[in-house]
């Protein structure tokens, strides 16, 4: 069956992105709302409307992802390890769980989803692996990342994390009078995009469909393919794989 390809987005859907992200600490609900419409279009895109499907959302936070999965007519659900992301009103049946060992028999999903948790994980490739065995034969998985090198690599002490890690921790204390919620090797990891892919086209259990900047407007997927530049120019990374039979 041949399925739907994602083109390049608009350069006025990437400023949007923009704007929300700017606004994100006195808006988030705004923001995230948003992020979580345009990321379910980038999987309906890849892989169809998910309405009627199972789909699993590894660390989510406080939902956006899971409720618009649902608002299309999709069976999703939260896994998220950390109680204090969740907030005052998480999606029903939310569960706590790590994502290196979620509480899910294998291929029990159509979509599994993960925005923007790689880099917070010591062990990415361990992490990678339970989001495919998780995944049906024929299933597809959406990961996302904020790479290191990238200007916002170090969330919120960013860009100031291309001078050293705890210079920039040191900074934002500094300018903020509070502790930065991030710490580089506890809960921010430094993952870059080459070795990243490397690994992912090295299994024998999935396909890469994509590997392309999540917000680009243009040239989304030809700025990966550039060593060196994309570790900077790319952003955000986004992998869209398909599970291989077995």
């Amino acid at each position: 069956m041949t399925r739907p390809r994602a083109k390049d987005p608009s350069l006025r859907r990437s400023l949007a992105l923009f704007r929300a992200f700017m606004r994100e600490q006195d808006d988030p609900e705004s923001c995230y709302a948003l992020l979580a419409r345009d990321a379910v279009d980038q999987v309906e895109a890849y892989d169809g409307p998910v309405a009627g499907r199972t789909v699993v959302d590894v660390g989510g936070g406080s939902g956006y992802f899971t409720e618009e999965f649902r608002r299309r007519g999709a069976d999703a659900f939260l896994f998220e390890p950390d109680p204090t992301e969740l907030g005052e009103k998480p999606p029903d049946s939310t569960v706590i769980a790590d994502g290196y060992l979620l509480p899910l028999r294998d291929a029990a999903a159509d979509v599994t989803f993960s925005s923007n948790v790689l880099e917070h994980v010591a062990d990415p490739e361990i992490f990678l692996s339970e989001l495919v065995r998780v995944t049906r034969p024929g299933g597809l998985i959406y990961v996302s990342f904020t790479n290191w090198l990238s200007p916002w690599g170090g969330h919120e002490w960013a860009p100031w994390h291309y001078l050293g890690a705890e210079r920039a921790r040191a900074r934002y204390r500094r300018r903020t009078g509070k502790a930065a919620k991030h710490t580089l090797g506890e809960n921010l990891f430094a993952v870059h995009i080459g070795p990243t892919l490397r690994q992912v086209r090295a299994r024998d259990d999935v396909t890469v469909v994509s590997a392309r900047s999540r917000y680009w407007p243009f040239l989304a997927e030809t700025v990966v393919r550039a060593p060196g530049l994309r570790e900077i120019a790319t952003w955000n990374l986004l992998l869209i794989l398909r599970r291989c039979p077995p």
